[in-house]
């Protein structure tokens, strides 16, 4: 698990990069929870959505958004957190040529950035976005939503309520040739606690099943 340092938008950013045994490997980018509500990139399910991607032969990115641990730069709402989520794709991709795919996952105010370079970049073909704080930012830009993914979130979330995240799903489902799979987690507040487990194995069967898919459609 190498540390690395690259060039950002607002000066250098702090990341951990798991690398593929193959060229071709498949990308994928995690982003962490709100700056400033503590949020890094060794936040629990930050480190464990890392190591899912990482075990299924991913090559895997996560880093610090601005301003948080070593990542220059300061909290820019939003705004600077999206370019600096680009700029940290572009340099997997720099180092990966031959990726042949890439998914993005975050965890609350990294899965509202996930989904905004979702739109930007039409390479992602995959999304996990846990606990997606759809009752605090505006969602809108997903129109239409261009890849499939998943949306998990728990029942007992007081910090977003389930029926904001619901109502977000249900405007997504509305796009032809995407699919959007919906799982709640019984019990599950807002960090999973106690859940994580249960949040995990929701993740990789979703992304299991996701990659078997693909391996049938590339062999046909």
């Amino acid at each position: 698990m190498p540390e690395v340092i690259f060039a950002g938008p607002a000066g250098r950013i702090e990341g951990r990069y798991h690398p593929a045994r193959q060229k071709n490997s498949p990308l994928a980018l995690i982003l962490h929870p709100h700056p400033q509500f503590g949020g890094t990139m060794n936040h629990q399910i930050v480190y464990h959505l890392y190591y899912a991607f990482a075990h299924r032969n991913f090559a895997v990115l996560r880093f610090n958004f601005r301003g948080v641990g070593r990542s220059q730069g300061s909290f820019d709402h939003g705004q600077g957190e999206l370019s600096d989520a680009a700029a940290a794709l572009d340099w997997a991709q720099s180092i990966n040529p031959e990726a042949r795919s890439c998914w993005i996952a975050g965890f609350s105010f990294g899965a509202w950035i996930g989904m905004q370079l979702l739109m930007r970049r039409p390479e992602i073909e995959g999304f996990i976005s846990v606990a997606p704080p759809a009752n605090l930012y505006d969602f809108s830009f997903l129109a239409p939503c261009p890849s499939s993914g998943l949306i998990v979130h728990g029942d007992k979330d007081a910090v977003v309520p389930a029926k904001d995240v619901t109502t977000l799903v249900e405007k997504l489902k509305t796009q032809k040739g995407i699919v959007i799979e919906h799982k709640i987690i019984p019990g599950a507040n807002h960090f999973f606690d106690g859940k994580i487990d249960v949040l995990m194995q929701t993740c990789t069967a979703y992304l299991d099943k996701r990659l078997s898919a693909g391996r049938k459609t590339s062999a046909a």
